[in-house]
């Protein structure tokens, strides 16, 4: 049985987010809705960091290399004005073939960095969303001659910093509709959610997922028992970065329009903000804190600034108290990992 303190954190925000939403004032059925929007965009990104977790990497931030793979194939299947549901389909098949290359890139950087991968991972994602920035303000319309130059701004050189992808989410429409709380939507991303979170609970079943296990307990002694560690620790990274991705692509598609530059920021410090939320810890997660941490961290994301404006008549003081949330819990959570190897705890 796990040690009771690992609930601390959960139980804590469970009852921050009943005060909150008393204090709130708001209807259940709004809560209900907005929570199974978050629950489609955001699922994947947290499943995302916890194959690293496992394989002894801590929080993988450069999730953010996956869900900028997933805008780059949606803006080339844009540029090439493919049919929605052929495009959607080319989409995940491009991000799925670019998160693999790029992925087993990142992770064959991070086996230069043991011990120092959250560090180096953060590095890698800003990189990468300044190659991104380069690439689609000044490329796109100079260098890259796009076939649709309705993509671009009014002087012809870079993408414009928001696309219209509302026939994306059209794809579900009429497909298996629910209505949560006050929103319609569809099951079809509730399966895909289940199936891939399925995948993820075999792999961490299988062969690789107890090779993973043993390399983030004892990296010396798995190395020593003939396991390629460097291998296992490069396919957590394509693994994960594969899952951002697709988490992205449900993300933008759900929204129904792409924010070119802005729509990967924070994705990494929030994910792994809720995942922590939920149990988590830089050492151990599963797919249980995941789902945990969604639903708590997320109600609180609701509900607080509504919350602040209703007690304080000041919403801009539930907003900074987001922000605190997010950056608060995984510095929490960096603590408590501490204190624990050393045997305070």
């Amino acid at each position: 049985m796990r040690n009771y303190k690992s609930y601390y954190v959960p139980i804590f925000f469970t009852l921050l987010s009943i005060v909150a939403f008393v204090l709130s004032g708001v209807s259940s059925d709004f809560i209900l809705g907005e929570l199974y929007s978050r629950f489609v965009r955001n699922s994947l990104f947290l499943l995302a960091l916890i194959i690293p977790i496992i394989a002894g990497m801590g929080i993988n931030f450069s999730i953010t290399i996956g869900a900028l793979v997933a805008q780059v194939a949606m803006i080339l299947v844009l540029d090439f004005n493919l049919d929605p549901t052929i495009g959607f389909i080319a989409t995940a098949l491009i991000s799925i073939v670019l998160s693999t290359i790029i992925g087993s890139i990142i992770g064959s950087i991070l086996n230069k960095a043991k011990g120092k991968e959250m560090i180096a991972s953060m590095v890698i994602g800003f990189l990468g969303t300044s190659i991104f920035q380069l690439i689609f303000m000044v490329g796109y319309g100079t260098v890259i001659k796009p076939l649709n130059k309705d993509l671009l701004i009014s002087n012809g050189i870079g993408i414009k910093s928001m696309l219209d992808v509302s026939s994306f989410k059209a794809i579900y429409k009429g497909i298996l509709t629910i209505k949560v709380g006050n929103v319609y939507g569809s099951l079809v991303p509730i399966f895909i959610i289940i199936a891939i979170s399925t995948l993820v609970y075999l792999i961490t079943k299988s062969k690789i997922g107890y090779h993973m296990k043993a390399v983030g307990t004892n990296l010396e002694l798995s190395e020593k028992l003939g396991i390629d560690v460097d291998k296992i620790r490069k396919n957590a990274i394509i693994i994960s970065t594969i899952l951002a991705s697709l988490s992205q692509l449900m993300f933008v598609q759900n929204l129904g329009i792409l924010n070119v530059y802005t729509g990967h920021l924070n994705i990494d410090v929030f994910s792994a903000a809720a995942l922590l939320v939920g149990g988590a810890t830089l050492k151990n997660a599963n797919i249980r804190n995941a789902f945990i941490g969604l639903l708590l961290f997320h109600t609180l994301f609701i509900v607080s600034p509504l919350a602040g404006q209703k007690v304080f008549h000041n919403a801009a003081l539930g907003e900074y108290f987001r922000s605190f949330i997010a950056y608060g819990t995984i510095v929490f959570a960096l603590v408590m990992n501490l204190r624990h190897e050393k045997g305070a705890i």
